[in-house]
């Protein structure tokens, strides 16, 4: 992902208002945000813990999502969750339902779609190997390649950002 700044991450949301996107808090650590290593940059809101941010590279600039993250709840050890970005598999906590408005009259309204993804949005990551799942036996081992699991991680948003866009 080509590196953005402040301001473009601030003016590519299309869910909220511009009032809300420029009230948001960027990642804490944003000045070492690792740009090469990330397909798309996602981030919890470090002074909203119930908001999260999407931001998706686009050729013709980047797409901006707020989410909304459930207050957390007990949470089995034994069970297990997928994310359905990058289909890792976590122990249930590490995979959080995130609800974004739709873009428009409609989320407006109330309408929102939701979609399970990991808790920390470091998908990418996970992908390459530098973050691993809390899972006894780590991410599975895959047969595509890291270009495809890229390209399959990407597709899943950009779905999910479509029907948040009511392109679908």
């Amino acid at each position: 992902m080509e590196p953005l700044t402040d301001k473009q991450i601030r003016a590519c949301f299309v869910n909220c208002t511009k009032g809300e996107a420029t009230r948001l808090r960027l990642p804490a650590d944003f000045a070492e945000v690792p740009w090469s290593d990330l397909d798309f940059l996602g981030w919890v809101d470090p002074g909203a813990p119930l908001k999260a941010h999407l931001v998706l590279p686009r050729e013709d600039g980047p797409v901006g999502i707020t989410l909304r993250v459930p207050s957390t709840g007990r949470t089995s050890a034994v069970k297990s969750s997928m994310c359905q970005a990058c289909l890792t598999a976590h122990a249930s906590s590490g995979v959080t339902l995130f609800a974004a408005p739709l873009a428009g009259a409609a989320g407006r309204e109330g309408n929102t779609v939701g979609t399970y993804l990991c808790a920390d949005l470091a998908c990418s990551l996970y992908i390459r190997g530098k973050r691993q799942p809390k899972l006894r036996h780590g991410r599975y081992e895959e047969n595509l390649t890291l270009e495809e699991q890229i390209d399959r991680t990407t597709g899943n948003l950009w779905a999910f950002a479509d029907k948040v866009l009511g392109l679908r």
